[in-house]
C-alpha cells in the first residue's frame, strides 16, 4: 500500500472533522447567520495567474473549485491542492458530495481532458474517463451518485460503477452528442445535447445545442424548449437543477461584436418555453450559473458589453421571485461572478481585480447582503 503524504493526511483529518462535527448544511435559511465576504486563499503557484473561483459547497465549511488553473478545495479559507497524476497540468473541481467525494476535470495540454474523482487523503485523483480531445464533464450529488460524459456519450454511476448509458431524446438529430452538467438529490440529471443535420430541402445545416433532463428512475429524457432552437449563433445551457427539478441557465450568443446572455428558468413538466426572471438593474445581460437545492435562490452575473467586450460584470443573486439583486464586492463596486448557492444562504464565486484576475470568494448570509442597484 502506498503511503499518504503528511499534508494529505492532515487535510483529510480536517475535512473528516468538519463533516462529522458540523453535519449537513441546514435549510434554516438566514437564521443565525452573519453577513460576511470571505476571500479564500489562492495557491502560491500554478498554471495561470488567476486566483480562482468557488464552484460548489460541501458539508460544514468545505468548498471546491479552482485556483491558479489547478483543482482545489478549501476548508474554511485554507486552500488545498488536489494532487494530479504525472503529466497532467491543470483542472478544476466542479462538485462535491456530502461525504466529501469531489469530482471535476483535469487537462494535460490545450485540448486533452478527462473527468476525475477524489477524496482528501488519496495520493492522486481517480481518472473516470479516457483522456481525449472531446471535452469530458462530470457531476456528483449529495449522496455520491455520479454522471460523466466522454466523446459525446453520457453515463450514470452508482457505488463507483457505471449503471447505465444515458439515451438520446426522441427528437435528437442522428449522431447527436451528450454532455452532463449536474445531478440533484433525487437523481434527476441535467445535461446538454449538441447535434447538427443537413436539410437537403433548404440546403442548410441545422444545429442544436440545448439542455436535456433525464428524470430519476430511468424515464425517457426531456429536451427542454429554447427560444432559438436552430439558429446557429445561439446556444442554450442549463447550469443547475434543484431538488424539485427546476432548471436554471441562459441562452447565449457570441458572434463578432454580438454578446448576449438571456436568463432562463424551466419548470416541470418541461412543456413550455423558459421564463425570464428579469435583469440586474444597470446591466443589459444576465447569466444564471447555479441554483440552491430547495430555497429557490439562483446566482450568476449581470454584464454589459461594448463592441463585444465586457465593460462590466457583477455577481448576481435572484431570491426566486421579485427583482434580480447584486452582491457587494467589499470596498466599493467590483467585478465578478457567482456560481454556487446553498440553502443556508452561502454563495460562492469570484471577485475580479482591476486586471481581471479572480479571487475565490464566499458571501455568507448572502440574501441580507444582496441589494438592488440604482440605474
Amino acid at each position: 500500500m502506498r503511503k499518504k503524504n503528511a499534508a494529505a493526511v492532515t487535510a483529510a483529518a480536517v475535512l473528516a472533522g468538519l463533516v462529522t462535527a458540523t453535519g449537513p448544511a441546514t435549510a434554516a435559511g438566514t437564521a443565525g447567520c452573519t453577513p460576511d465576504i470571505r476571500t479564500l486563499q489562492a495557491l502560491a503557484a500554478g498554471a495561470v495567474a488567476d486566483g480562482g473561483t468557488v464552484r460548489d459547497f460541501g458539508r460544514g465549511d468545505l468548498s471546491v473549485g479552482t485556483s491558479k488553473g489547478m483543482p482545489v478545495y478549501w476548508t474554511g479559507t485554507t486552500v488545498h491542492a488536489v494532487p494530479l497524476p504525472e503529466g497532467w497540468t491543470g483542472g478544476q473541481v466542479t462538485s462535491v458530495s456530502d461525504s466529501g467525494l469531489m469530482v471535476g476535470t483535469i487537462r494535460r495540454d490545450i485540448d486533452t481532458t478527462a473527468a476525475f474523482s477524489y477524496r482528501p487523503g488519496d495520493a492522486a485523483v481517480k481518472v473516470l474517463t479516457a483522456p481525449g480531445r472531446s471535452a469530458s464533464s462530470v457531476a456528483v450529488n449529495e449522496g455520491g451518485r455520479m454522471v460523466t460524459s466522454e466523446d459525446g456519450v453520457a453515463k450514470e454511476w452508482a457505488n463507483g460503477k457505471v449503471v447505465r448509458e444515458l439515451p438520446l431524446p426522441a427528437d435528437a438529430f442522428p449522431g447527436s452528442r451528450l454532455s452532463v452538467e449536474a445531478v440533484n438529490k433525487r437523481g434527476d440529471i441535467l445535461g446538454h445535447l449538441r447535434g447538427e443535420f443537413y436539410d437537403q430541402d433548404s440546403d442548410q445545416t441545422l444545429m442544436r445545442f440545448h439542455p436535456v433532463v433525464w428524470p430519476a428512475g430511468g424515464y425517457p429524457p426531456y429536451s427542454l424548449q429554447v427560444w432559438n432552437e436552430e439558429a446557429q449563433m445561439y446556444s442554450t445551457v442549463g447550469t443547475g437543477i434543484d431538488d424539485r427539478g427546476r432548471v436554471v441557465g441562459h441562452e447565449w450568443a457570441s458572434w463578432r461584436e454580438l454578446r448576449e446572455h438571456r436568463p432562463a428558468i424551466w419548470k416541470k413538466p418541461y412543456d413550455a418555453l423558459p421564463a425570464e426572471p428579469g435583469r440586474l438593474a444597470g446591466e443589459s445581460e444576465l447569466a444564471l450559473e447555479g441554483t440552491s437545492p430547495t430555497s429557490g435562490a439562483a446566482v450568476g452575473y449581470g454584464a454589459s458589453y461594448q463592441e463585444g467586450w465586457a465593460k462590466s460584470t457583477q455577481p448576481a443573486y435572484w431570491p426566486g421571485q421579485g427583482p434580480v439583486l447584486a452582491l457587494p464586492g467589499g470596498n466599493g463596486p467590483r467585478r465578478g461572478s457567482a456560481h454556487a448557492v446553498t440553502d443556508d444562504d452561502r454563495v460562492g464565486g469570484a471577485l475580479l481585480d482591476a486586471n481581471g484576475l479572480g479571487s475565490p470568494t464566499v458571501w455568507t448570509c448572502a440574501s441580507k447582503q444582496a441589494y438592488r442597484p440604482q440605474g
